[in-house]
């Protein structure tokens, strides 16, 4: 597939490293560049390009960057992409550690919700609760008992299949979250977030988990 990457942190990075090495045709951007992308596209034969670029074509884009850095991208970036393009959001809402206050997030909004209305496009939440080096370390192939599931939402059930596919051949299991309503199950804070176990496992973490955002997650 042609995969759009928006962000080359810990967690696009090894994004990008790992659907490289599986065959993907991806495009990498960030906000600095593509001239400081060389040494990443050297090592994974992605394509550094601008972020008005990273869509183009792309039948799956992966939102990787800050929360507070979502409105800033640029208007219109997804509209060059394919036809019912499949958005992955990684994101995370910190604010005391990085983000600010966010106030329909306050007010109980999740993250991934307020993430589709700045970019007006719905978005499949999935990797915001992975470590970065597990992307790399820990895929399994189909069948492996103990393979690692993720937590995956969103409303668009045809998206969703794309990046559950898409995980999977990765090297990881899925379990289907919900709707984006019921994303705040994986939100930072809750049993499922940073877990690296089975589908039952996080099945049951998913279940456990409050919809009330605790003082560390609250500005």
């Amino acid at each position: 597939m042609k995969i759009g990457i928006i962000g080359a942190g810990n967690i696009g990075g090894n994004l990008t490293r790992r659907l490289t090495a599986l065959g993907h045709d991806v495009s990498v951007a960030n906000s600095r560049g593509p001239q400081t992308l060389t040494a990443l596209a050297e090592e994974t034969g992605a394509t550094p390009v601008t972020v008005e670029e990273a869509a183009r074509g792309a039948q799956v884009v992966v939102v990787t960057i800050p929360l507070k850095a979502v409105p800033d991208l640029p208007s219109g970036f997804l509209d060059g992409a394919a036809e019912n393009v499949a958005v992955i959001d990684t994101g995370n809402y910190y604010p005391q550690q990085r983000d600010g206050k966010i106030a329909e997030i306050e007010d109980g909004l999740t993250e991934s919700r307020w993430t589709e209305r700045q970019i007006g496009h719905p978005v499949i939440k999935a990797f915001n609760g992975t470590y970065a080096q597990d992307i790399l370390d820990k895929p399994q192939p189909v069948g492996t008992p103990g393979r690692v599931a993720l937590p995956v939402s969103g409303d668009d059930e045809a998206a969703k299949k794309v990046v559950r596919d898409l995980i999977d051949e990765i090297g990881f299991d899925t379990v289907d979250t919900g709707g984006q309503d019921e994303s705040w199950r994986q939100q930072p804070g809750t049993p499922v977030y940073g877990l690296a176990a089975d589908t039952e496992a996080v099945a049951k973490a998913l279940t456990e988990a409050s919809s009330e955002r605790t003082a560390e997650w609250r500005a």
